[in-house]
């Protein structure tokens, strides 16, 4: 007696031979492992650019602080030092610039966490997904 074809256009997939049946899963396991590693790639590299960014804005912040500090200073505290002691020119100097300092860390620090965890979530989700669908698969194909 003849089965009546798939619905999905197959063959039965219990009428194929096991080496066929072997192949076949080999062929689609190696697409779907690779299509997994590229997922996660791709996520690797986004987030590593992200964290860039941060370090970027932190080594700016730096750099920034430095020349500021070098540049303007001494013109600022020789300017205050007219109405008031040098010392406390070069205190309030010191404190307007930490405020700046501290601003910038925070927003390269808030970067930087963005991009973490460097873990690929995405593939790690679809992953979980994989793995089911073939759980669900071979409980199918057993009965």
């Amino acid at each position: 007696m003849t089965q009546p074809p798939h619905p999905s256009g197959q063959e039965d997939l219990r009428e194929q031979p096991i080496g066929d049946l072997l192949k076949q899963l080999s062929e689609e396991t190696t697409t779907l492992v690779r299509q997994e590693l590229d997922l996660a790639k791709a996520e690797v590299t986004e987030k590593g650019k992200r964290a860039g960014l941060g370090a970027g804005l932190l080594g700016g912040a730096g750099i920034a602080g430095l020349f500021a500090l070098a540049c303007l200073t001494a013109t600022i505290i020789a300017a205050l030092d007219e109405a008031m002691p040098t010392w406390l020119a070069a205190l309030i100097v010191t404190v307007v610039y930490g405020v700046i300092a501290g601003v910038l860390a925070l927003q390269g620090r808030n970067k930087v966490q963005e991009a973490a965890p460097a873990k690929p979530e995405q593939t790690v989700e679809t992953l979980k997904e994989d793995v089911q669908w073939a759980k669900t698969q071979t409980r199918s194909g057993s009965r």
